[in-house]
């Protein structure tokens, strides 16, 4: 009887539908949104369209608007929802890049430590029981170096953020060594994008005037034909993402060193 119960106590844990059901609802949302549409309200056009109304609330509620944004900010990335660049260079136009910066990073990295907590216990030790030994080698190779491992992952400007949040929980990685490196991680990028937000102004008042020009030359008969467009991608230079990729190499570097002193 005694045996019986310890080889039940040793047993692996196993995926459950039932035990994966919070992170399979948050990654269902981003198909959703989608799927309806809501996605198209996180868009810079629609900011174009509302930044002044917005500003003019903001001036006069300015912490509570600050929390807001940290608030808003944590749940589209705990939802996985596509809207981090655009939040982001929203930040910087209606609080300024320090302000709009700083809570940025706040809020993405609550959402981040949220995501990651909600898929460790959904699929963390359980994937790893069912994946065999290769992936507890390659979470033992992760662990040892998994600080500037996620450093380095979070500089890379080309790897999606939703990733990024949950492969260290699939590989076992300590919440304080993932909620700090995601902090400091993200703070590049995050700045960046906020300066770019700064400079949004003008890029507005370019779209309009080429909006209202479009309304004036076709009439009110083809007035449909003219959208007031904003291409987030854009305005990030090659610049940026280049001194963000630099960024990333300097965080794995230490890592490359160490294995070729090995």
């Amino acid at each position: 009887m005694a045996a019986n119960s310890n080889s039940l106590e040793a047993a692996p844990e196993r995926l459950s539908l039932k035990r994966m059901a919070p992170l399979l609802a948050l990654l269902a949302v981003p198909v959703l949104c989608y799927v309806t549409g809501i996605y198209h309200y996180f868009s810079l056009d629609l900011l174009a369209q509302y930044h002044h109304t917005l500003q003019t609330w903001i001036a006069g509620h300015l912490v509570l608007a600050v929390l807001a944004y940290v608030i808003l900010y944590a749940i589209t990335t705990a939802l996985s929802l596509p809207s981090g660049a655009v939040l982001t260079i929203a930040g910087g136009l209606l609080f300024g890049w320090v302000v709009g910066g700083s809570a940025t990073v706040l809020g993405a990295t609550m959402g981040a430590s949220l995501l990651f907590l909600i898929a460790r216990s959904s699929i963390g030790g359980g994937l790893a029981a069912q994946a065999g030994p290769w992936l507890e080698k390659l979470s033992d190779g992760f662990r040892k170096d998994a600080f500037n491992y996620l450093l380095f992952l979070r500089l890379v400007p080309a790897i999606p953020f939703v990733i990024v949040n949950l492969v260290p929980a699939v590989l076992g990685m300590p919440l304080w060594s993932y909620v700090a490196a995601t902090f400091i991680g993200i703070i590049p990028g995050t700045f960046a994008y906020s300066y770019v937000g700064t400079g949004l102004e003008s890029v507005f008042q370019a779209a309009t005037v080429s909006y209202q020009a479009c309304l004036t030359a076709k009439g009110v008969a083809e007035a449909a034909q003219c959208h007031l467009t904003i291409d987030a991608s854009k305005l990030v230079t090659r610049e940026i993402v280049i001194a963000l990729a630099g960024l990333a190499v300097l965080a794995i570097l230490p890592i490359a060193l160490k294995r070729l002193w090995k």
